[in-house]
């Protein structure tokens, strides 16, 4: 049960910063906007938990700054 949790985590990751992606690359909405910069932060913790469940260690490291970076621009946006 623990697996398939952790999996659909990942997908929903997945479909997060996808989706995000997509939007942006189809000028529907900025990188700067609340609703990408969330995407990317709350898909980039769900790719953490996946990484880490799975040890896949440089993955989980990559997608630490990629919440990392997405904490900085929402701290950015509110001043």
């Amino acid at each position: 049960m623990q697996y398939i949790i952790v999996e659909t985590i990942g997908w929903i990751g997945s479909i997060l910063i996808l989706a995000a992606y997509f939007l942006n690359m189809q000028h529907k909405i900025l990188a700067t906007s609340p609703f990408y910069i969330w995407a990317n932060l709350i898909g980039g913790a769900c790719f953490v938990i996946n990484t880490i469940y799975h040890h896949a260690f440089p993955s989980a490291a990559l997608n630490i700054i990629w919440v990392l970076i997405a904490v900085f621009s929402l701290a950015r946006a509110k001043k």
